[in-house]
């Protein structure tokens, strides 16, 4: 989008530029073309589509995130403009309380946005990528002109009016499998946002034709090593053959990952945790298992499997506990 042309501020016809939630990527590839204005919701009242946090990027010529259902992103956009122009951040108010009574909140929220300029050479957003690259939380602190960035747990002093963001890594996500159910979740993984690995132990040489998913060919252990496993990645044991399956729940179930998933039959699964139990899995780690594999949806399709055990893996990382299950066999 051209941000020069006020007839480009309606925006496309189809918004896919907020398709994506984390806007780090979209920092990185606006900067690398000049200044951007970053756009932060720093307060909610009253609901609203969109949470504390959710943020917008605008540069000349790019767009990315979404704040709203439409209503503000358009005036918000004329103010990130001003704000690339002038350096100045603004603070923006829309809903009761706001200067702009004709932009109307049809979800009758109060919303207030910090919109700043950020440069090519900003040291904290330069510490914010970084920290993303090596798989870092960081703590965000902003009041629209100073600003710093720092791991968690060694966090500065807050000041004044600052606003503060965490920032996880990416999500990901392994797959082990290769039929069409682990491609179903392979591609809707990529789409979910997560960083996703299909692994395919001897598996053909070409990679699956799915955009966006990387492969390997390597064994359960090997490529869950190469994946890693941090407390930001999900696994989705799908190869229906009992020994890859055991070989994967063997490396994934004590690591960090908080998900850990397997498809298959029901009936099976006390066979599947003795064996697990035999080779020196801990209570702990077996209670970690969810199986059968993903919320309880009824469907058996591809896409409806991929659709329960994304959905189970967003609840988890969310901390849904409505939507606790366990694997559903006595250990």
């Amino acid at each position: 989008m051209d941000l020069t042309d006020p007839a480009a501020l309606s925006g496309p016809e189809w918004p896919t530029h907020g398709l994506a939630d984390d806007m780090r990527p979209a920092l990185e590839q606006a900067l690398a073309q000049g200044p951007a204005a970053l756009a932060t919701i720093v307060a909610l009242e009253g609901g609203g589509p969109r949470p504390v946090g959710t943020q917008m990027v605008f540069a000349q010529g790019f767009v990315a995130g979404f704040l709203s259902g439409g209503c503000i992103e358009g005036d918000v956009e004329l103010h990130a403009r001003a704000v690339l122009e002038t350096g100045l951040p603004k603070r923006l108010v829309y809903g009761e309380g706001s200067p702009w009574p004709d932009i109307r909140l049809l979800c009758g929220a109060r919303i207030e946005i910090l919109v700043e300029r950020l440069n090519v050479d900003d040291g904290a957003l330069r510490d914010l990528l970084t920290h993303a690259r090596k798989r870092r939380p960081a703590l965000w602190f902003t009041d629209g002109v100073r600003r710093v960035c720092a791991p968690v747990g060694a966090t500065p002093v807050p000041w004044p009016d600052v606003f503060v963001r965490r920032f996880d890594p990416v999500p990901r996500l392994v797959v082990m499998g290769g039929d069409p159910t682990a491609l179903a979740l392979a591609s809707l993984g990529v789409q979910a946002g997560f960083e996703t690995t299909l692994a395919r132990p001897k598996g053909p040489m070409t990679a699956p034709p799915l955009p966006g998913v990387r492969y390997s060919r390597e064994t359960p252990k090997i490529a869950l090593a190469a994946a890693g496993l941090d407390a930001w990645t999900a696994v989705a044991v799908c190869s229906h053959d009992m020994a890859l399956d055991h070989e994967a729940l063997l490396a994934a179930l004590p690591s960090a990952a908080p998900y850990v998933g397997l498809l298959g039959a029901r009936r099976r699964l006390s066979e599947r945790l003795a064996a697990l139990k035999a080779d020196g899995l801990t209570e702990r780690d077996l209670a970690k298992l969810r199986a059968p594999i993903g919320l309880d949806l009824g469907g058996k399709a591809p896409f409806e499997v991929a659709v329960a055990v994304i959905g189970e893996i967003i609840a988890t990382r969310n901390g849904q506990p409505a939507l606790e299950r366990r694997a559903e066999v006595a250990l």
